[in-house]
């Protein structure tokens, strides 16, 4: 005869105390309700926690560019709460993954990187993500998807391949735009969401994995992982999904490729004017994401509030010395309109640059030469305090001179023959 243990008060309390620390910030948790208690509906994550026990929650990163973002660490915080709570936390490496690159939220097919370039990458994430959670081998343990996708054999990818459909494929809203609008689709993009999902099984049969992270641009991914666990027998984890965090422009997704991020590893004086830099509409969002600072506490005006955001930025990876010194030196440079006397000295050789576009990406003050267009045509970059918009006007002054792009790069540039 089987008995059901109903829990006690104790553990009722404290499962719901709990539920509502770790689901505050989340865009959704998978499946929401449909588990039945003695006082109504229970979701997943509520039964979970009654258990009593630790759980381990999973997130992937594929590391297709060097440097995590701040927009990495909306996610990781929500793992540094279950850390905080008892919980272990499994970061994923997708070291193998990075190979196809995720076509999420891409209108056209990631260029591909080669091992080395992906390995160069993931030695970056493994040292930045613990800036965010704790390195702590009883509340962490890092993984790598190579260790068990590399294993499949063709017969095992074909087997996979036979659990999803082609129509459930298209209907993924990044595919049946790009169909829509005739955009070549590569095969082995399709495989994508396959793979992610065959890690949730490996790692729960590694792990026991309960739960696992992603932003909302990885909602059908997360929930193919769900589709093929139930498929192999195994109960299917929790998902939960987290807001994408908009970059430095307001409206786009942070990201590296359109230069509107804030690197966790950026200096301290970066970090605090790249922050200041934020169009006033999304303070709420940046405060709700980025910090635990209650809106009570948030300064009413922009310009305050904007400090102390950046401030609090800055101190997480920096320190507070670090975060009191770069508010100083903001306040110094543009508030009070002050022009450091300290610039940094560059000597460029004539022939590295023949244009404005040249001179900036030859400054490293720009990644790429479409990077140093955008910055021009937007207004942002200024020769000797006089503003330029013309991405291929010559550079014909005498030196040395300023060049100043965006309010925090700043140089004094010299020419060689």
């Amino acid at each position: 005869m089987n008995t059901k243990v109903t829990p006690s008060k104790e553990v009722l309390a404290e499962a719901a105390r709990q539920h509502a620390i770790l689901s505050e910030g989340t865009a959704g948790i998978y499946p929401e309700k449909g588990v039945h208690g003695k006082d109504g509906l229970f979701d997943k994550l509520v039964k979970s926690l009654m258990e009593n026990r630790p759980l381990r929650i999973k997130l992937g990163m594929d590391p297709t560019a060097p440097d995590i973002h701040i927009g990495h660490t909306v996610a990781l915080n929500a793992m540094r709460k279950f850390q905080d709570l008892g919980h272990i936390v499994l970061p994923l490496i997708g070291n193998y993954t990075a190979l196809i690159g995720d076509p999420s939220g891409r209108n056209s097919t990631r260029p591909p990187l080669t091992e080395e370039q992906i390995m160069q990458n993931a030695e970056t994430y493994k040292e930045q993500i613990f800036k965010v959670i704790q390195n702590d081998p009883a509340k962490c343990k890092l993984m790598w998807n190579g260790d068990w996708l590399k294993e499949l054999s063709f017969a095992d990818t074909i087997k996979l391949c036979a659990q999803v459909s082609v129509a459930q494929l298209i209907a993924k809203e990044d595919f049946g735009n790009r169909l829509a609008n005739q955009t070549p689709i590569s095969l082995h993009e399709f495989l994508y969401p396959l793979m992610q999902g065959y890690d949730s099984i490996a790692m729960f049969e590694r792990e026991g994995c309960d739960i696992e992270f992603g932003g909302t641009d990885q909602t059908f991914n997360c929930l193919m992982g769900r589709q093929l666990m139930q498929a192999r027998g195994i109960e299917p984890q929790i998902v939960m999904t987290f807001p994408l965090l908009e970059g430095l422009d307001g409206v786009m997704k942070m990201s590296k490729s359109k230069g509107n991020y804030i690197g966790v590893t950026e200096n301290p004086t970066d970090m605090f004017g790249k922050t200041m830099s934020i169009p006033d509409s999304l303070l709420d969002r940046w405060y709700s994401l980025l910090t635990t600072i209650p809106a009570a506490e948030r300064p009413s005006h922009p310009m305050e509030a904007k400090k102390k955001l950046a401030h609090f930025i800055t101190a997480r990876f920096h320190g507070e010395t670090a975060a009191d010194e770069a508010k100083a030196a903001f306040e110094s440079r543009f508030s009070k309109r002050e022009m450091p006397t300290d610039l940094p000295e560059l000597s460029l050789p004539q022939e590295a640059f023949a244009t404005l576009t040249d001179l900036v990406v030859a400054a490293n003050f720009a990644t790429s030469k479409s990077e140093a267009r955008r910055l021009i045509e937007q207004g942002g970059v200024k020769l000797n305090g006089e503003q330029s918009k013309d991405p291929t006007a010559p550079v014909k002054l005498p030196t040395p001179f300023t060049l100043q792009v965006g309010k925090l790069k700043l140089a004094k540039v010299s020419l060689t023959a």
